[in-house]
């Protein structure tokens, strides 16, 4: 499997793809406003992480690299667009396959089954639909919206096509969408209507009517061809996915606890929605999302960095978001590995931290070595633990990385987990290890702390 794709190979490590299989997962929604998701690992051949314990650490590193980086260039022409339901429960069966999350559903008057990948970046759900123009190839029968009664097209006066809020764009008298993604990926379609059923339990089924979704006929180089995902399921802040439309019910929150990933093989991820998000502790770090005029990923406000303790130099407009539509700092967890902007304004933002790494392990007499795909690895002495430390100081809260999850470390070399970023600075999923996260966007921030995440997978 190629890796070098530049559209959904970029959300191969924290994108959620729909299925529901009993043994790959378990859900609990015990609680009427909540609801815990727990995924399980399926190391699938289509996946990065096929047979990836037979791989040395070297071939590891470089393969999840190249995800991280793929993740990137689709999330630098991500759009979307708008609406809203109020149910009463939604039970999302999510399972995990490699590096892939999942979740199965069924959509129209025949309950037809879908898989999309659920993407913490994007906003449109969409699945592909007959008859097609240019469809990929996919595993399961394609939807047929003709053969739902429940179907309906998203007319021209509904305001994702009309007003200021627009996002869509009106044709013959619909809404139809255009979207496209860096390295060439693209899908179009009508933006549509139809009911989605989830199952709670083996027997019960609860259905949502006038979900808003893309009926895609028209796709180009996407990367889970001849599989059985068909589109994407959305959780960005954008008014369209699943976040939004479905946010009376998940009170706009859900939460995730990364157990510390092993030898480069990421380990199962659960993940709480609504009332089943644990209270956190005292010492809870809240700092406010930032709105970007041109998306709707988790922007963060970052005024500076810190390794080992010592504080960089950078201006509190270092960070900001710029007039180019690159800059400024978010966090994801679709990306594996964290992303230093190379590109901020007066100063090399990337280039300054690195050297300061560089600095300390120099400090220590450490010896370099071959990159392994990083900028800066270093042979390990036996029973070295000496990792420096990663602050990110965002507005209001200090953000702290021990130097254990800051690093790529096995018994013989470690390598500093950061990479150039080049149109921004993400915050990644290695350096989120042992965290509880939780994403309120009715708060409007992000709230953080310390927690034992292998606690949270049972």
């Amino acid at each position: 499997m190629s890796l070098s794709l530049g559209f959904l190979n970029a959300k191969l490590f924290f994108c959620l793809c729909v299925t529901f299989l009993k043994h790959h997962f378990t859900f609990s929604a015990s609680n009427p406003t909540g609801l815990t998701l727990r995924a399980a690992l399926d190391d699938s051949s289509g996946s990065p992480l096929y047979l990836i314990e037979n791989l040395t650490i070297a071939e590891r590193t470089e393969r999840l690299i190249k995800v991280t980086n793929a993740r990137a260039n689709y999330l630098s022409l991500v759009s979307n667009c708008d609406a809203r339901i109020h149910p009463d429960n939604i039970p999302m069966p999510i399972s995990r396959e490699g590096l892939f999350y999942v979740v199965e559903f069924a959509i129209g008057s025949q309950h037809h089954k879908v898989k999309l990948l659920m993407d913490t970046g994007g906003g449109l759900i969409w699945t592909q639909c007959v008859p097609c123009k240019t469809c990929f190839p996919q595993n399961l029968p394609i939807f047929n919206p003709s053969a739902s009664a429940t179907y309906a097209r998203l007319p021209c006066d509904h305001p994702l096509c009309k007003g200021p809020g627009d996002r869509y764009t009106c044709f013959d008298g619909f809404c139809v969408y255009n979207v496209h993604y860096t390295g060439g990926a693209s899908t179009r379609g009508t933006a549509s209507m139809e009911t989605f059923h989830f199952s709670i339990y083996q027997s019960e089924i609860e259905s949502f009517k006038n979900v808003i979704f893309g009926c895609s006929d028209d796709s180009s180089d996407i990367f889970f061809k001849n599989t059985d995902i068909s589109g994407i399921f959305g959780l960005s802040m954008s008014p369209d996915s699943m976040m939004m439309q479905f946010s009376s019910f998940i009170h706009s929150r859900f939460s995730y606890c990364l157990v510390p990933f092993a030898d480069a093989i990421p380990r199962p991820l659960v993940l709480r929605f609504g009332e089943d998000i644990p209270q956190l502790p005292p010492d809870v770090r809240t700092t406010s999302f930032v709105q970007s005029p041109t998306n709707h990923f988790y922007y963060l406000e970052l005024w500076g960095i810190s390794v080992a303790g010592h504080r960089l130099p950078f201006s509190q407009s270092t960070f900001q978001y710029r007039a180019n539509g690159k800059g400024g700092c978010f966090i994801d967890s679709g990306a594996l590995f964290t992303q230093i902007d190379a590109g901020t304004v007066g100063i090399n933002a990337y280039a300054a931290v690195m050297q300061v790494f560089a600095s300390y392990y120099e400090s220590k007499s450490l010896r370099r070595t071959a990159s392994r795909g990083f900028e800066l690895c270093y042979e390990r002495p036996p029973n070295y633990d000496d990792f420096a430390s990663l602050t990110f100081h965002f507005n209001g809260a200090d953000y702290t990385v021990a130097g254990e999850y800051v690093n790529l470390i096995s018994p013989d070399i470690f390598c500093v987990a950061i990479i150039k970023g080049t149109y921004a600075t993400m915050l990644g999923a290695w350096q989120q290890q042992n965290k509880r996260l939780i994403y309120d966007v009715g708060m409007g921030a992000l709230q953080f702390a310390d927690e034992n995440c292998v606690n949270d997978i049972s």
